[in-house]
């Protein structure tokens, strides 16, 4: 089993990486099947079922879809050149391409909520559409986003999930259980063993750039959090808090005022200002989703700012045992809200947010694993219910508490040798069936939970 390092994080834009940057990249995937058609097309057309459909608009799912049509990518996405496609669009009821020529596209009509249909392979479904002069459909594919802008067609998800069909790589653990006895044997650190495996993939300059990469953008999204006010959009009014908490933190310094607990403020106002300017559709990486980036970001500049020793050319080694811990968990359960609840989102990063810093703090990996579970079995049952189908409430402070969460379970497990009661295996196996008997209602189409017990308008 092999999950890159860049399939765990991903460059993209808020504020959903299954509800936004998945229907996007499923759309411009469309696009390359519709240019490889042996007839003319016409128009397009998409309808959105499951959890794309319940909160597909507070997800921005409608406009991402639309912007994928049109060619747009969440890695390379520019605002006003989206916001400009998107007028055009809904003036013109075209969508231009150079090849294709002026497609017929009417959001009103052709972009369908179905909310009765549900698809069998995964929540988050929906189906593209190809139609000629007549409107009639003449191509057709259905695509699931199945969480962190993964995203399948029916027959690719058919064929068994995310399946890697490339060269062999030196370490290819499926389980906690493997990778510790790889580590044993070979003497090599998690990270290690990880940086082996993309080596062998990418080669070792893809690595050190595209990591570098990765946390340049986490830190710039913390940065503009932390100095961007206003409310954020949707409707349910709610105001960024990152800024202020930050001013009123930097005022405090050196002034002997704070109790030592105000450390937790400077962990959670990193999360909520990755949060924020996710939930403001701003560029943020998933880690492992958008509804859950701020919480490895967080607690990496936890590490570096406030902790003695801290060296920002150990972040690869921070990620890389983070990426492992997120590999584990989506190919063995879900790092899906709509399949399996928060605790699959937040729950999932909170793990691997503990273990790469366990990690980079001098953990074996034996510690790191032991960091990993005790961060993954306090968020067992998370519902996910955002108010509204937007990422917001109670998504942001929720990623705040998941960074606190990561930071304790990794001192908690320097704190012993790495043996402890419960293995992370058996952590995963219960989230994943936790998330099976779990409701519909607290699986990410705000049907139930908070989303419909406070007010929302």
């Amino acid at each position: 089993m092999f999950l890159s390092v860049f399939d765990m994080f991903k460059v993209g834009v808020g504020p959903s990486s299954s509800h936004t940057m998945g229907p996007m990249l499923a759309a411009a995937r469309f696009l390359e099947t519709v240019r490889g058609a042996p007839f003319g097309v016409v128009g397009l057309r998409a309808s959105l079922h499951g959890s794309l459909a319940f909160t597909g608009v507070g997800h921005a799912t409608d406009r991402a879809t639309v912007l994928g049509l049109a060619g747009f990518r969440p890695d390379s996405y520019d605002h006003d050149k989206a916001e400009a496609a998107l007028e055009a669009i809904h003036r013109t009821h075209r969508i231009p391409h150079a090849d294709l020529g002026d497609l017929r596209f009417d959001p009103k009509r052709d972009l369908i909520f179905d909310y009765d249909t549900q698809l069998p392979g995964h929540a988050n479904a929906m189906i593209l559409m190809a139609t000629d002069a007549q409107g009639d459909v003449i191509l057709q594919e259905t695509y699931y986003s199945i969480g962190g802008g993964f995203v399948l067609t029916e027959a690719e998800l058919a064929e068994g999930r995310d399946t890697d069909d490339g060269p062999a790589v030196p370490f290819p653990f499926h389980s906690a259980a493997q990778m510790l006895e790889m580590a044993r044997d070979s003497g090599k650190t998690i990270a290690g063993m990880k940086r082996d495996n993309e080596i062998s993939r990418g080669g070792r300059d893809r690595l050190a750039s595209g990591t570098a990469r990765i946390w340049e953008v986490m830190n710039a999204c913390i940065d503009r959090g932390l100095t961007t006010g206003g409310t954020l959009p949707g409707g349910l009014g709610v105001r960024r808090r990152a800024k202020p908490i930050h001013d009123a933190l930097q005022a405090e310094r050196g002034m002997n005022l704070s109790a030592p607990h105000v450390i937790n403020d400077w962990i959670s106002v990193y999360a909520l200002a990755v949060n924020e300017e996710n939930a403001a559709g701003g560029q943020v990486v998933t880690a492992p989703t958008n509804g859950a980036a701020g919480v490895v970001p967080a607690v990496i500049r936890y590490w570096l700012d406030h902790v003695p020793g801290a060296s920002p050319t150990r972040v690869e080694e921070f990620l890389l045992t983070a990426a492992a811990i997120g590999g584990l968990v989506k190919y063995n359960a879900s790092i899906s809200g709509a399949e399996a609840g928060c605790q699959a989102e937040v729950g999932s990063a909170a793990a691997m947010a503990a273990a790469g810093l366990c990690a980079v703090l001098g953990g074996t990996p034996e510690q790191i694993e032991n960091a990993a579970e005790i961060a993954l079995e306090h968020h067992l049952g998370m519902t996910c219910d955002p108010v509204k189908g937007l990422v917001q409430v109670p998504c942001i402070e929720r990623n705040g508490l998941g960074a606190i969460k990561a930071v304790s379970a990794a001192s908690l497990a320097l704190r012993g040798d790495g043996q402890h009661f419960v293995p992370l295996d058996a952590c995963i196996e219960t989230m994943r069936q936790t998330g099976r008997d779990m409701h519909e209602h607290y699986k990410e189409t705000s049907l139930g939970g908070l989303a419909v017990n406070v007010p929302n308008c």
